[in-house]
């Protein structure tokens, strides 16, 4: 389970040190084994454990590849998969088209999401975060709407 809103930086080979935290998780999970993929709806990356990912891969590749927008999501979505490992520091080294895909620079931000985490840059965080705090009322969906916290 990965929780929690971590600034940390990317070295000059772009390199991510995965937190401790999220790093022991990954250990138990999936032995460091990870897929990085794009977000279609944000300019972030989505990492899953090996585990998590190889059931959402079948869900994607279970679509039906004859309509249009879905082969363009599995396009994407599946093109754009790089299994990664962590190596013996607890790094993982992005690739570059998938930095370049989030705008990633030195600064960068990773945000739990459960059974995934979402690794942003920066300033696109920021971004994301004033947007969803200025949201008005009415264009949260019913889901939203329900919710007790």
């Amino acid at each position: 389970m990965f929780r929690g809103v971590q600034h940390i930086n990317l070295d000059a080979k772009g390199r991510l040190s995965v937190p401790a935290r999220q790093r022991e998780s990954i250990l138990d999970i999936s032995a460091g084994s990870l897929v990085v993929t794009i977000d279609t709806q944000s300019a972030c990356l989505v990492i899953y454990p090996l585990k998590e990912w190889e059931r959402i891969e079948r869900d994607v590749q279970d679509l039906p590849t004859l309509n249009p927008a879905v082969r363009r999501f599995q396009r994407l979505v599946l093109g754009y998969a790089s299994d990664l490992d962590l190596d013996g520091n607890g790094r993982i080294l992005l690739p570059s088209a998938l930095r370049d895909y989030a705008q990633l620079e030195k600064r960068v931000v990773l945000v739990g999401q459960g059974n995934k985490l979402e690794l942003w840059s920066e300033p696109l965080w920021e971004s994301e975060c004033l947007a969803a705090l200025a949201a008005d009322e009415d264009d949260l969906p019913a889901e939203l709407m329900e919710l007790k916290l």
